[in-house]
């Protein structure tokens, strides 16, 4: 009898304790999650614009992910250049793949000046 009590008693406190320690009840997917906004993108209205799709492939992943773009100023501007890094080992490292492959895009479309890239968004 007292042997069972004893059961009960610690499972209780193991369910109280992951229940009360944040992050273990709590971890889970970033899927769906916009993460650290810095930015508002541009975005275009077509979901088969290539920034498009990659910005809801970011918000889709669920792993460390980064977003990077250049912003557009409609005035110098007529285009808009994006990276992304999806599911990276940290946030960190997703954010500088994500930069990489934004700069890697202006170098291939040889954009000497204009827009710099930015990180927009990371989780």
């Amino acid at each position: 009898m007292k042997s069972m009590d004893l059961r009960r008693a610690a499972a209780a406190l193991a369910a109280a304790l992951v229940l009360a320690t944040p992050g273990i009840g709590m971890a889970g997917s970033l899927a769906g999650s916009v993460g650290d906004k810095r930015f508002a993108p541009t975005l275009s209205l077509d979901p088969k614009q290539p920034c498009t799709k990659a910005y809801n492939a970011y918000i889709a992943a669920s792993g460390h992910s980064a977003y990077a773009t250049t912003a557009y100023v409609r005035v110098m501007d007529g285009y808009v250049l994006c990276g992304a890094k999806y599911n990276a080992p940290s946030q960190k490292a997703a954010e500088e793949l994500a930069m990489k492959s934004c700069q890697s895009a202006r170098a291939h479309y040889k954009v000497a000046s204009g827009s710099v890239c930015l990180i927009a968004a990371s989780k």
